[in-house]
């Protein structure tokens, strides 16, 4: 099974949770502007900087692998939402700013913890897409 070891997956969710927090206390883009920019490289081209940095720390095999498809789709809805953020500061709209920046920081915070957003949205839209085409043969 092809995968990404989970400590780079936590390593990545540490790196997102602690700037979001940190453009929460102080408002400034550029706590935006980099994890945005790591999450895009991330996307289009399959190179995340900071999993790159984590795999010298980790220790040797075996870990428990995560999926890539789910961790892509987790990274386009952090994407999004910081990117929302970054626009909203940038237009000096605080309050939507803020509240995506706190959407990105308790997302990565709770997968943190163990549970998944993310994992539960696409389960769910992957659910209903089933029911769907079930519904229309």
């Amino acid at each position: 099974m092809s995968g990404i070891p989970r400590p780079l997956v936590r390593i990545n969710q540490w790196f997102i949770f602690l700037f979001a927090t940190a453009f929460i206390f102080t408002l400034h883009y550029i706590f935006l502007v980099i994890p945005l920019l790591i999450g895009i490289s991330s996307l289009l081209f399959g190179f995340n900087p900071i999993m790159s940095v984590g795999k010298l720390f980790i220790g040797k095999p075996p870990y428990i692998l995560e999926d890539k498809d789910q961790q892509a789709f987790n990274q386009k809805i952090a994407v999004s939402l910081l990117t929302i953020a970054l626009l909203a500061v940038l237009s000096s709209v605080k309050w939507l700013a803020i509240t995506a920046s706190i959407m990105v920081a308790l997302a990565s915070f709770i997968a943190i913890l163990g549970f998944c957003i993310g994992c539960f949205v696409r389960f769910q839209w992957k659910k209903y897409q089933y029911k769907r085409t079930q519904h229309s043969m």
